[in-house]
């Protein structure tokens, strides 16, 4: 099946549906492809997570995002997405997969595999990547990575009842899944961060729970330290005082996460290789292959704490106002001609 557009947007987070919002506002013909579900990541994110920051900050598209506290929880930011993007109509393809994005300024075609395995292909003017990076996690590469018992995700903290569970990493996710695993779960936890305390970015409200936890006993620490190794029943730690097995049943590895830079390259985009930070003009969102723009988290590479949902919502104004610009300049120069 083939499909002529003059906009596919990859990705269908918050970056993707404000890209959409501002093609919708256009009446361009347009459709959102998502491997998963509708803001997929949000959907993975732990299921009592509390965002950063106030829901005015995470609207797009001027609806307004109306929660009972301080803070929207992740369940608000699902009802929130939903509804902007019934209020819409925005034409989402779910479990959808773009295996391959080819052309130029010219024009593009897209190829993807649908849910039931079939697949698709798209003709279209300009093609927009806002994939984020949830799906990438930043591998340990150490011995026994693979095992069943370690994950680069938290959900919630049945799983690990009455378990000892070794949580890797010092910011948010890492303080907030060994909190719920302590305080809910029931767990014997144990955090391991190669820094010297608990990082800067944190929380407010999280950084002296946390901090509290372990000055107290409560949560163990190893601060300086980094695993070595992961076996069935036990962990390996490096740490100031040498080296230490520790008995353990998981390991969650919160250790961030980044684009798919492989994705991306084979695009045509160039891709830095220290900072994956992908080539682009920041002020227009386009990268080195003209016509082809990026939107939301995937922007900013591994510098994961640049780009959140507060200032990638824009990113969609900032690519078609490019859009319209082109389009004035083509109708001046069209005039001319004629």
């Amino acid at each position: 099946m083939t499909q002529l557009l003059d906009f596919l947007i990859v990705g269908a987070g918050p970056g993707g549906l404000a890209c959409a919002i501002e093609a919708k506002k256009r009446n361009l013909h347009f459709c959102v492809i998502e491997k998963g579900c509708l803001v997929n990541s949000i959907y993975h994110y732990p299921v009592n997570m509390t965002f950063f920051t106030t829901a005015d900050l995470l609207e797009i598209g001027d609806i307004p995002m109306i929660v009972s506290s301080e803070k929207p929880k992740r369940l608000d930011g699902l009802k929130y997405y939903r509804r902007v993007t019934d209020h819409f109509e925005l034409p989402i393809r779910n479990d959808e997969r773009v295996i391959s994005v080819r052309g130029e300024e010219t024009g593009f075609l897209v190829e993807s595999i649908d849910r039931l395995g079939q697949g698709q292909v798209y003709h279209c003017k300009r093609v927009i990547i806002a994939v984020g990076y949830y799906d990438n996690p930043n591998m340990l590469n150490i011995p026994g990575e693979d095992l069943p018992k370690v994950s680069h995700y938290y959900s919630d903290c049945h799983r690990y009842f009455h378990k000892k569970v070794a949580v890797i990493g010092g910011n948010n996710s890492a303080a907030e899944a060994a909190l719920d695993l302590y305080r809910n779960g029931g767990a014997e936890v144990t955090l391991i961060h190669r820094g010297e305390a608990m990082g800067r970015v944190v929380k407010y409200w999280i950084l002296p729970d946390i901090n509290n936890r372990i000055r107290r006993g409560e949560i163990g620490a190893y601060f300086s330290s980094t695993m070595k190794e992961v076996r069935d029943t036990e962990i390996v730690i490096s740490t100031p005082e040498g080296m230490k097995t520790l008995e353990n049943d998981f390991v969650l590895a919160m250790t961030g996460y980044h684009p798919d830079a492989v994705f991306l390259k084979k695009m045509g985009i160039e891709v830095d290789p220290q900072t994956y930070i992908p080539q682009h003009n920041p002020e227009t969102l386009e990268t080195n292959v003209k016509g082809l723009y990026l939107a939301g988290a995937i922007v900013s590479g591994r510098m994961t704490n640049r780009i959140f949902i507060e200032n990638g919502r824009f990113h969609g104004v900032q690519i078609f106002k490019h859009w319209d610009e082109q389009l004035a300049k083509l109708t001046t120069h069209n005039s001319k001609a004629q």
